[in-house]
C-alpha cells in the first residue's frame, strides 16, 4: 500500500468522520447493565466475538460484495447487486435501533462521501434511500480506489475502535486496559477480513440472537448513554 492509498483509508476509517459511530454501543450498553461483561477479559471476549461471529460474518462480506459491483464495468446488473444487497442488510437488522443505526450512519456516510467526491458514478443516491452503512462504506472505498483487501480491513478496523471506545466509557476500562483489548482484538482482523473475503452469497449469515435481544431490551432501558 503506497501512502496515499494508506491515508485515504485511514481518512474513511475515521472515528472523527461526522457520521455518528461514536453514539452506537450495538448492545454492549445493555451487556454491561445486565453484568454480562465486568471487565476487562469480558471487553475483550464480546468484542472480539463480534469482530468474528457477526461484522465477519455479515457486514464485511456485504462491504465486499458492494465493492466488486462497483469496481465491476458499470451494468445494469451491478446497480441492481448494490440495491439487493442494500435490502437484503436493511432486513437482517433484528431491532428498531439497529435498523436507525444503519440507516443515520448510512445515509450521513452517503451526504459526506458525495459532497468530498468520493463516490463513482455507478448508482445513483436516489436508488438506495434509505442506504445501509455497509453499503454506503463500499461504495466510499470503491470511489476512493482502495484495494479490497485495504477496504473490508479499515472496515473492521473502524468498527474495533468504535466498540473500544463504548467499552472504555461503559465497563469502564481505562486507556491502557482499552487498547490492551484492542491490541488483543487487532490480531483477529487479518483472519476476519480473509473469512469475509472468501465468503459466497450463500454463505453469508446475521446470525446473532443475543445481539437482537440485548438490542431490543435497550431500547426500553431506563438510564442509557448511547443509542444503540
Amino acid at each position: 500500500m503506497n501512502p496515499d492509498e494508506l491515508c485515504r483509508a485511514l481518512h474513511l476509517a475515521s472515528p472523527a468522520l461526522p457520521i455518528g459511530s461514536f453514539s452506537y454501543s450495538q448492545g454492549l450498553e445493555t451487556a454491561v447493565d445486565l453484568g454480562l461483561i465486568r471487565n476487562e477479559e469480558d471487553a475483550y471476549r464480546w468484542v472480539a466475538d463480534g469482530l468474528t461471529e457477526i461484522i465477519g460474518c455479515c457486514d464485511v462480506p456485504v462491504v465486499a460484495f458492494i465493492y466488486r459491483a462497483c469496481r465491476a464495468h458499470p451494468s445494469a446488473d451491478s446497480a441492481a447487486e448494490i440495491a439487493y444487497w442494500n435490502s437484503w442488510f436493511l432486513a437482517s437488522r433484528e431491532s428498531l435501533e439497529l435498523r436507525r443505526e444503519t440507516e443515520q450512519m448510512g445515509w450521513s456516510l452517503l451526504q459526506l462521501a458525495g459532497a468530498l467526491s468520493w463516490l463513482t458514478p455507478k448508482i445513483a443516491p436516489s436508488q438506495l434511500d434509505p442506504i445501509a452503512f455497509p453499503i454506503a462504506f463500499g461504495l466510499s472505498a470503491a470511489g476512493l480506489g482502495l484495494s479490497e483487501e485495504t477496504t473490508l480491513t479499515a472496515f473492521c478496523f473502524s468498527w474495533l475502535e468504535t466498540q473500544i471506545a463504548a467499552a472504555m466509557k461503559l465497563v469502564p476500562l481505562g486507556q491502557a486496559s482499552g487498547h490492551r483489548v484492542l491490541t488483543r482484538c487487532r490480531n483477529h482482523v487479518p483472519a476476519a477480513v480473509n473469512s469475509a473475503a472468501n465468503t459466497s452469497t450463500e454463505e453469508i449469515s446475521s446470525w446473532a440472537p443475543l445481539l437482537g435481544i440485548l438490542s431490543a431490551r435497550h431500547e426500553s432501558q431506563y438510564s442509557r448513554l448511547f443509542r444503540s
